[in-house]
């Protein structure tokens, strides 16, 4: 018979600490935050029911300390840890380290997590899995030479990736064998540098497609279901800053296929918890990029489509109980967005911290603010810019784009500069409208609007 915790501590910070203890409350759960010296005054400090400051300001100090946050377990008496997202979500060695010392951790096993986070593993482990992936390199390539085969075998344009990469670092297109050479040099050159790593992989280059992820859970008993999609292709430097559910361009047909390929392939893992398998998808194809294994900065979508409270869903299964759904119980209803607010300065994005004078969170039906800040809170510059993101669910998409349209004119943040004007110039686009946009359209909307 499983136990429920009494305790979890809360490994981040912003709206998703907020997030998580929202989910501890209403289980009757304590929470306990961890925090900088930066974050003394964060809100998720002062909503928690004890707080511990783990470090100075700097994330690889505080945040990032995993000596600091087991300690901090130690000392409150707290049996799990969630890690939000970013930070040590992903960090298969935190996972172990938590095991080795009688806590959980809320999320997948550390060998889990170790398998996708190495992206050449993680393609290999979806292969197998029946997953479909995009064609490429089997592995690392370690020389030019190679490289040049492997491009003439998939064709151009092809595009190349650091092993150990994320965040658009150590990626290069090549449309030919001249720029192959280039491409391959500048890529391994880029990921030493950010990663310590230098190898790379080669993929072909699809040329418009959207950004599809599907959202995946299981209770790590063989259980597991698919909560359909999310279409995220709105990005900028492949971050993504508008993200909806579902898809516009994806069919009802199309997304139980993809749905059950990606479940039955969590049944196999003995998968545990949230995950999501995220796909470039174009012409009706689908083609595997990488798995996150941990909640999405974009869950609200899914929660507000299909009505589940996905952190609650992962605290139950971490506690050893199954899921409280099965697939046959998940209907979706209606269409949600969700728009990143960010403190930063257009047109360059450039971070923006400070002291917030005013803040006013829309409201009304199917309106939902998650956001850390409140009126006189000064925004640190040690972090991530993202200050909120702002939720709608609708009947449908023209519904859900009105009320985005609506609450985003209702939002008030004084004192710092945001994000907030672009989603007031992207919505009046035809193409966001229509649901016609792909990965590549924010990037050559946003240089044709500053050039």
């Amino acid at each position: 018979m499983s136990q429920m915790f009494e305790k979890i501590l809360i490994a981040n910070r912003g709206e998703i600490a907020l997030r998580v203890i929202r989910a501890c409350r209403e289980m009757g759960i304590k929470s306990v935050a961890v925090h900088s010296t930066a974050d003394a005054d964060a809100m998720h400090v002062r909503m928690a029911d004890e707080s511990v400051c783990i470090g100075p300001a700097p994330s690889g100090q505080s945040y990032l300390n995993k000596a600091a946050i087991i300690s901090a377990c130690e000392i409150t008496g707290a049996q799990a840890v969630h890690p939000g997202y970013g930070f040590l979500s992903e960090n298969a060695s935190f996972a172990q380290a938590l095991q080795d010392h009688g806590i959980t951790f809320i999320g997948p096993t550390a060998e889990h997590i170790r398998i996708m986070g190495d992206k050449i593993t993680a393609k290999d482990t979806a292969k197998e899995l029946g997953i479909p992936v995009v064609p490429g390199s089997d592995g690392g390539v370690p020389d030019f030479e190679t490289a040049l085969k492997v491009a003439a075998e998939i064709e151009y344009p092809v595009i190349i990736k650091a092993t150990a990469g994320g965040g658009g670092r150590g990626m290069k297109v090549a449309r030919s064998a001249e720029e192959l050479e280039i491409a391959f040099r500048t890529a391994r050159s880029e990921a030493k540098a950010a990663f310590g790593n230098d190898e790379v992989y080669i993929e072909k280059y699809l040329q418009k497609p959207r950004h599809i992820e599907i959202q995946v859970f299981g209770d790590g008993k063989g259980n597991a279901v698919h909560l359909g999609e999310r279409d995220c292709s709105l990005q900028r430097r492949h971050q993504k800053v508008f993200e909806e559910a579902p898809g516009p361009c994806i069919t009802p047909k199309m997304r139980a296929e993809i749905g059950e390929v990606c479940a039955s392939a969590m049944r196999k893992l003995h998968y545990i918890g949230a995950g999501t398998i995220e796909f470039l998808y174009e012409d009706g194809r689908f083609y595997f990029i990488e798995m996150n294994t941990r909640l999405q900065v974009e869950h609200p979508v899914t929660e507000g489509i299909f009505g589940v409270d996905l952190v609650r869903e992962q605290i139950r299964v971490a506690s050893g109980l199954s899921m409280s759904f099965t697939q046959s119980d998940l209907e979706i209803n209606g269409h949600a967005i969700e728009v990143r607010i960010n403190a930063e300065r257009l047109p360059n994005f450039t971070p923006c911290p400070g002291k917030v004078k005013v803040f006013h969170a829309p409201g009304g039906l199917g309106v939902r603010m998650d956001s850390a800040l409140y009126g006189g809170y000064s925004i640190p510059p040690y972090y991530d810019s993202l200050i909120g993101k702002l939720i709608v669910h609708g009947r449908d998409r023209p519904e859900a784009l009105a009320r985005l349209k609506r609450a985003l004119s209702e939002l008030i943040i004084d004192g710092v500069e945001t994000s907030v004007p672009l989603f007031h110039m992207l919505l009046a686009e035809p193409d966001i409208q229509n649901g016609d946009y792909n990965i590549h359209w924010l990037e050559k909307w946003l240089a044709e609007q500053f050039a």
